[in-house]
């Protein structure tokens, strides 16, 4: 596709303009020049990307789709314009941080205010990565650091801290049969009516392994966005059962009437770890990771 970072900013002024004129104006060029580009871009792209409403120009079906794609393109150049600049000038305090599968954040302020303590003029942005998938992330230099517990393909490649286990558990209403026993076997799960989070659907690729017993084998399925009051509804109201961290759960069960149950004679379990890349890091980065692992060897999530 034919299509340069000067056509990018002419679609985005002009959808945010309203016009030809405005967004010849925003970009220091004219009006005729302008209209000129714009035929050329639709003309490479053989479809009309603006149709006319009134006196304004309003993108249509395929205008919207290359503004998701100029928005993105620009806003990536500009955060990475503005952090080679601080780079420069030796103002480079930020740590970027994404935590995997997490649907609460309640361990991260005491470690916020320990990291603020040390590093008073440094900066922690939380990074959402796209599929869940923070070991490629980090590879890719999106992130600094990655709380993560699935398995990666290129998790080799990366710095690893061990950090805690967590136990995954059954969470039922507190009127369910399984609530009065012991542990769940795989076979508990045969024809079961299962609700997970969306990372787990099988329709991915490469699918994320179910937080089950070998061999369960649920009936359906439904997975749903990382909400957890939603999944936590769904159980509530009886319309299937979940899996879920027990530090996840455990608050949800006095006020949901909701019980925890083990799965498996022994807890299913898995381990977090704290992911940087290899290599020696700046001082800030390190006195996060240091707050991180402290906090969480200490006081599990």
């Amino acid at each position: 596709m034919d299509v340069d970072l000067r056509d990018l900013e002419l679609l985005a002024a002009t959808a945010d303009a309203g016009s030809l004129t405005a967004a010849a104006e925003r970009l220091y060029v004219s009006q005729p020049a302008l209209s000129q580009r714009l035929t050329r871009l639709e003309d490479r792209l053989g479809m009309r990307l603006f149709d006319r409403q009134g006196r304004r120009l309003v993108p249509n079906a395929a205008g919207q789709r290359m503004l998701v794609a100029a928005h993105h393109v620009l806003g990536e150049l500009e955060s990475a314009t503005r952090d080679l600049r601080e780079m420069r000038e030796g103002r480079n305090r930020r740590v970027r941080f994404t935590a995997e599968c997490s649907t609460t954040f309640s361990w991260l302020p005491p470690v916020l205010r320990a990291f603020r303590a040390r590093m008073p003029d440094a900066d922690v942005r939380i990074e959402s990565v796209a599929g869940d998938a923070p070991v490629p992330a980090l590879l890719t230099d999106q992130v600094d650091v990655a709380l993560l517990t699935k398995p990666d393909p290129q998790m080799e490649r990366v710095e690893l801290t061990e950090l805690f286990e967590d136990e995954m558990v059954a969470v039922v209403p507190a009127a369910h049969a399984w609530a009065s026993r012991t542990h769940l076997t795989a076979r508990d799960f045969d024809g079961v009516d299962l609700l997970l989070y969306d990372v787990y659907d099988q329709n991915r690729i490469p699918s994320v392994p179910l937080p089950l017993p070998v061999r369960a084998r649920p009936g359906r399925i439904t997975t749903m966005p990382m909400v957890t009051d939603l999944l936590i509804e769904m159980v509530a109201g009886e319309q299937g059962v979940t899996v879920l961290p027990n530090w996840v759960a455990a608050p949800y069960t006095a006020s949901h009437d909701l019980a925890l149950v083990r799965i498996g004679a022994r807890p299913l379990t898995r381990t977090w770890y704290c992911a940087t890349r290899p290599g020696p890091h700046p001082p800030h980065l390190s006195a996060f990771v240091e707050e991180l692992t402290t906090h969480l060897t200490a006081h599990p999530a």
